[in-house]
């Protein structure tokens, strides 16, 4: 295979041993023929595409969910790290913390594997289903209490004369 360009996704996986893989241009995870790979991203790079701070990826890293190569002071992100801050990224946005993350990423890592992370995953969603329903039942009870609240100063306000 030539240095730098890809004939197929298998092929390379299979040539360099890689899981994850990252393509240099629109960023889908199949690459189109001939495409450059990526061995390393700088910390502005992610921090552009991830839309993050500089320092919410150092504190990912004093987490250890990202382990950067270090070259000097310079910190150089893999493409598994990429994978990873999408993951977390996503985690985040379904509302985990941090250390349930953490499990879910290393429950990948150690046995049972995906298929336990699979689970806890599924665990962990249904979690956080049931307390946005509870979030929404205390929702519409404050909603009703406002309701009655501003109903009984309405009630008042036409007592004293007042129109509204």
């Amino acid at each position: 295979m030539e240095e730098g360009v890809v004939d197929s996704v298998a092929e390379y996986a299979l040539d360099r041993g890689l899981r994850d893989i990252a393509w240099e241009g629109d960023g889908r995870h199949m690459p189109a023929r001939g495409a450059t790979m990526r061995e390393y991203y700088s910390i502005t790079e992610l921090t552009r595409e991830f839309d993050i701070s500089t320092r919410t990826l150092r504190f990912y890293e004093d987490e250890g969910l990202v382990q950067p190569v270090r070259r000097g002071r310079t910190r150089l992100f893999r493409p598994s790290d990429r994978h990873l801050i999408r993951q977390i990224m996503r985690g985040k946005r379904l509302g985990f913390s941090i250390n349930e993350i953490r499990e879910i990423i290393q429950m990948y890592k150690e046995p049972p594997g995906e298929v336990g992370q699979l689970k806890l995953m599924i665990k962990r969603i249904e979690e956080k289903r049931e307390d946005l329903r509870q979030k929404r039942r205390d929702l519409e009870e404050t909603l009703a209490e406002l309701d009655q609240a501003e109903e009984s100063c309405v009630e008042r306000l036409a007592e004293l004369g007042v129109n509204t």
